[in-house]
C-alpha cells in the first residue's frame, strides 16, 4: 500500500528559463504527468520503476535512469533537437486559432461534433453503480507543526501522515466518507434518481451539513459542457466550444491506448486570471471522445482560499463507439495564501463508476422526488457491505483515521478545537449536559436611536441535528429605553413523510417594520434594519410590536410547501418622533396610537432543485442555486379579537440566481403586492429604504424609511457579479483579483387617496411612486482584501422627495470562494 517510486524535480531549456507542460513518464508505462508554469513536477507510483522519461515536442528526449525509489529536487536540461528545427511546437505564447495552421484546432472542432453522440447522452435511459469517497487532510507535515502547542497531546496522529501523488506534500488524513450508491436516468425525461446504498464516514458522523458542504462545492460535472461549475464559479472547459478563445492547443503526441489510437492535447489559458485551467487530454482518433484527462486551475485564476484544483477523469471503452466515465478524481487545497510553502487542507473526492445498463424504462413515477427520504440502514452498513462494494480499497492511511478518530474524540483539547469550529459555523454554543443551545452569538449586541445599546441572550433546545421538536426564546434589554424584550416559540414535525409542522410563538419587540416588501413569517425574526450603530439619518422610525402567531405547514410534494397561517399583532410607534397615528371613529379623540389586528394567511412556496440537509423540524440549505417562488393571500377581519380593520392582501415573489458560463452570476428578485380595503400606515406596504452603510439585498440604498408607502407595489432587483473578468484584462488591476459588481432597483407603487386620509394624524408624509418609476443603480468592487465588498451606489430620480439622499457609499463583509 505504499508508493515504490517518487519522484521530482524541475526542467529547463538552454537559456535556463523553465518549459511547462513537458511530458514526465515512467518508461514502459501509462503513469506520467506534465511540468506546471514553473517547470516543476512530481510523480510517484505504488510500483517500482528503473528509468523516468523526460520529453517535449521538438526536444530531445531525456531517459534518466533511477536507481533509488525516491529521487527529489531533480534538475533537467532538455535540448532542442537539430533534426526537429523544422517542425519545432513550442508550447508557450499564443497559438493559433486556425485548423490549417493549428493542426490540433482540427481535432477540436471533429471534438465538438461529436460531443453530443458521446458519453451517456446516446442513450434514452441509463442506470450506474457509483462509489464516492471524500476525504479532507491537513497538509504540508513538518517538525514545526507537529512540536507545536495546537498539537501538544495529540501527536499520536501523526502516525498516519502520507505523501500527495500529485503535489509531493505530506498530509495526515482527518475525515473520510465513503457513499455506495445506485444511479437512473432518463434522457428523455430529464430526469435522474440516486438511490443510497451506503453511507459511512469518520469525524464529523452527526454533522451531515458538512457532508452536503463538501458535496455541494464538488458538484457533479460533464467535461462536454461549455462551463464547469466549481466552488460556485463558472470555470471554462477545455473540451467548450468557446474553448478556442480562452485556451491555447497544441497538438503533442499520438500513443495506443486501450488499443484506440488516440491524440494527445495540451491546452493552457490565453490570458491570466481567468477561471480557467490548464493541462491536457488523450482523444480517440474516430469517436473523437475523450479517453482521459487532467485539469489543474492556472494558479492566477481569480478563487479565494484555494490554491491548487487538480482533475482526473479516465473513461472506459465498452466498445469501439461507447466511451464512459471509469474513474473521477478532483482535488483541491484549500489555504489562507497561495504561496508554495503555506499549510492548508485537501479536500478529495474519488468516484468510481461501474455496472453501466442502457435503455431500461421505467415509470415517470420511478423517478419522483420522495419528501422524506432519509434511510437509516444505509448509515449503518456492515464492514461486509463496504468490503463488497467499495470499488477500490482503502489505502493504509484512510484505514487508520477511522480508529484515528475515534480515539482522538476522547481528547480533551480536540473537543475544545471543535467545539470552537462549530460554534463558528453555526452561530450557537453547545450545552450537552442540557440539551440546549445557547446563541445566536452574533445577535448579542444591537444599537439603534430608541433602544440605544441592546443586549440579548437567547437559547433553543438541541437533542441532535433531526429533532422532531424545537423550542426557542429570547430576552433583550435596551440601556437607553430601559425596556425588557422577550420571545419564544415551538415547532413540532407530526409527519415526516410530507413534513406536516404546527408551530406557535409570541414575541413583544421594539422592530423597524416596512423592511421588506414580502412578509416574513418568522415569529422571533428581526430585520436588520432594527439594528444599525451608524447610519445616514437617525434610526428612530421604530415600532412596538407584540406578535402571537399559530400555523400549520406541510410539503406533499418535494420543494413545493403550503402554510396555514394566523397571527394577532398591536403595532405603536417606539419613538416621539415618529407617529403610527390614524383616524378612528370610535375613539373618543377621533384617533388611535395602537393598532390591533388579527390576520390569517395562506402561502404557497415552490423552491425548485432546492437540496436540504437534514431531516428534522428545522433543517439546512445545501445550495444556494435554486429559485423560490412565493404567493400568499392574507385575510384581515376586524370580527376576530376585536381587530380594527377589514382588508385583503396579495404577495408574489420570485427570486432567481442565474449561472451565466465565463461572465459571471445574476441575481434577480420580482417583488408585487396589493392590498384591498382602507387601511392605516402599519398595514401598508413601506418601499425598504436602507440608512445603514452596509449593503443589504431586496433594499433601496438611496431610500430612508418610510419615504415611499404603498397599497400596491411591483419591484424589480437585479445584481451581478462578473466574478473579475473584466478586472483581468486591465494589467495593473489583474493581481488584486477584484470583482466587479453592478445592481440596478426599480420599484412603481400606488396609495389610494382612503389611505392617505386615515392616516393624516400620522407625522409621516405618504408619498408612492406613481407618477414614474422609482430607480437606482451601483456599481460595486468585490474581493477587496478577499472579504470587503464597496458598492458605489445612485439615485436615478425623485431628487425633490425631502431629505433625498442622491449618492451614497455602503459596503458589506462576507465570505466567498
Amino acid at each position: 500500500m505504499f508508493a515504490q517510486t517518487k519522484v521530482s524535480g524541475h526542467v529547463f531549456d538552454e537559456n535556463n528559463e523553465p518549459v511547462a507542460y513537458a511530458n514526465i513518464i515512467f518508461k514502459n508505462s501509462s503513469e506520467g504527468t506534465i511540468t506546471d508554469e514553473n517547470g516543476t513536477f512530481y510523480l510517484e507510483s505504488s510500483e517500482t520503476w528503473n528509468t523516468l522519461i523526460v520529453s517535449f515536442v521538438g526536444y530531445e528526449t531525456i531517459e534518466y535512469p533511477l536507481d533509488k525509489k525516491v529521487n527529489y529536487n531533480l534538475k533537467f536540461v532538455i535540448l532542442e533537437a537539430a533534426s526537429a528545427l523544422n517542425e519545432v511546437v513550442i508550447v508557450a505564447g499564443k497559438q493559433s486559432k486556425k485548423a490549417e495552421e493549428n493542426p490540433a484546432i482540427a481535432i477540436m472542432q471533429k471534438i465538438w461534433e461529436h460531443k453530443r453522440k458521446n458519453g451517456l447522452r446516446q442513450f434514452n435511459q441509463y442506470a450506474y453503480d457509483r462509489y464516492e469517497k471524500v476525504e479532507f487532510d491537513l497538509n504540508t507535515i513538518d517538525s514545526a507543526l507537529i512540536q507545536s502547542n495546537l498539537f501538544k497531546g495529540m501527536e499520536f496522529i501523526f502516525k498516519h501522515v502520507d505523501t500527495s501523488n500529485v503535489t509531493g506534500k505530506t498530509y495526515l488524513p482527518i475525515f473520510v466518507n465513503e457513499e455506495v450508491a445506485k444511479v437512473y436516468g432518463d434522457n428523455i425525461l430529464k430526469k435522474e434518481k440516486v438511490e443510497l446504498k451506503g453511507n459511512k464516514n469518520s469525524g464529523f458522523s452527526n454533522n451531515q451539513s458538512i457532508i452536503d458542504f463538501i458535496k455541494d462545492l464538488y458538484s457533479e460535472y460533464d467535461v462536454y459542457d461549455n462551463y464547469l461549475k466549481f466552488f460556485d464559479k463558472s470555470f471554462v472547459s477545455p473540451i467548450s466550444t468557446t474553448g478556442i478563445n480562452t485556451y491555447n492547443y497544441v497538438l503533442a503526441d499520438s500513443a495506443y491506448i486501450d488499443n484506440k489510437w488516440c491524440y494527445n492535447i495540451i491546452y493552457y489559458p490565453r490570458r491570466k486570471n481567468e477561471l480557467t485551467f490548464k493541462g491536457d487530454f488523450w482523444v480517440a482518433d474516430t469517436t473523437f471522445a475523450i479517453k482521459n484527462i487532467n485539469m489543474q486551475a492556472s494558479k492566477s485564476a481569480n478563487i479565494n482560499w484555494v490554491k491548487e484544483i487538480y482533475i482526473e477523469q479516465e473513461f472506459e471503452v465498452l466498445n469501439d463507439s461507447v466511451f464512459l466515465v471509469k474513474r473521477d478524481y478532483f482535488m483541491s487545497d484549500f489555504t489562507f495564501n497561495k504561496k508554495e510553502k503555506s499549510r492548508g487542507i485537501y479536500g478529495k473526492r474519488t468516484t468510481l463508476y461501474d455496472n453501466y445498463v442502457f435503455n431500461e424504462v421505467k415509470d415517470e413515477k420511478f423517478y419522483k422526488d420522495e419528501v422524506f427520504d432519509y434511510n437509516k440502514d444505509a448509515y449503518n452498513r456492515e464492514d461486509a457491505f463496504w468490503d463488497q462494494n467499495r470499488m477500490e480499497p482503502l489505502s493504509k492511511d484512510e484505514k487508520g483515521v477511522y480508529k484515528m478518530l475515534d480515539t482522538l474524540k476522547t481528547v480533551g483539547k480536540f473537543k475544545r478545537l471543535y467545539n470552537l469550529g462549530s460554534i463558528l459555523a453555526s452561530g450557537y454554543i453547545e450545552i450537552d449536559r442540557w440539551n440546549m443551545d445557547y446563541g445566536p452569538i452574533f445577535s448579542s449586541f444591537g444599537y439603534n436611536d430608541v433602544e440605544g445599546l441592546r443586549l440579548r441572550a437567547g437559547g433553543r433546545t438541541y437533542f441532535g441535528p433531526n429533532d422532531l421538536w424545537r423550542l426557542q426564546g429570547f430576552v433583550a434589554y435596551g440601556l437607553k429605553d430601559d425596556k425588557f424584550k422577550y420571545g419564544f416559540s415551538a415547532k413540532w414535525l407530526l409527519n415526516q413523510k410530507n413534513r406536516l409542522i404546527i408551530s406557535a410563538g409570541h414575541r413583544r419587540d421594539i422592530e423597524q417594520i416596512g423592511a421588506s416588501l414580502t412578509t416574513s413569517t418568522d415569529v422571533l425574526g428581526r430585520s436588520l434594519a432594527s439594528n444599525a450603530l451608524f447610519t445616514t439619518a437617525p434610526n428612530d422610525k421604530l415600532s412596538n410590536i407584540k406578535l402571537t402567531a399559530l400555523a400549520i405547514e406541510m410539503e406533499p410534494i418535494k420543494n413545493v410547501l403550503f402554510r396555514l397561517g394566523g397571527d394577532y399583532r398591536i403595532l405603536s410607534s417606539a419613538s416621539d418622533a415618529f407617529s403610527l397615528d390614524y383616524v378612528d371613529p370610535e375613539s373618543p379623540t377621533g384617533i388611535s396610537s395602537d393598532l390591533k389586528q388579527f390576520e390569517s394567511t395562506f402561502a404557497v412556496s415552490y423552491f425548485p432543485g432546492r437540496k436540504m440537509t437534514g431531516h428534522g423540524v428545522e433543517r439546512l440549505n445545501a445550495n444556494d442555486t435554486y429559485a423560490s417562488i412565493f404567493a400568499q393571500f392574507s385575510l384581515g377581519d376586524k370580527h376576530i379579537f376585536k381587530s380594527d380593520f377589514n382588508y385583503t392582501k396579495i404577495q408574489l415573489s420570485y427570486i432567481q440566481p442565474w449561472q451565466l458560463g465565463g461572465i459571471g452570476r445574476l441575481r434577480s428578485t420580482l417583488e408585487a403586492g396589493k392590498t384591498f380595503g382602507t387601511v392605516p400606515l402599519g398595514l401598508l406596504s413601506v418601499v425598504p429604504g436602507n440608512q445603514s452603510y452596509f449593503s443589504i439585498y431586496k433594499s433601496f440604498s438611496q431610500l430612508n424609511y418610510y419615504e415611499f408607502v404603498t397599497d400596491t407595489y411591483a419591484a424589480m432587483h437585479l445584481e451581478h457579479n462578473f466574478n473579475g473578468r473584466l478586472f483581468s484584462r486591465i494589467p495593473l488591476l489583474r493581481k488584486l483579483n477584484w470583482r466587479e459588481i453592478i445592481g440596478f432597483r426599480a420599484v412603481w407603487g400606488d396609495l389610494d387617496q382612503k389611505n392617505i386620509d386615515i392616516s393624516a394624524p400620522s407625522n409621516i408624509p405618504l408619498i408612492a411612486p406613481t407618477d414614474e418609476i422609482y430607480y437606482e443603480y451601483s456599481v460595486g468592487i468585490g474581493n477587496i482584501f478577499r472579504i470587503f465588498r464597496i458598492d458605489f451606489n445612485f439615485r436615478g430620480n425623485y431628487f425633490n422627495n425631502p431629505g433625498a439622499r442622491d449618492f451614497g457609499i455602503t459596503g458589506s463583509f462576507g465570505f466567498q470562494f
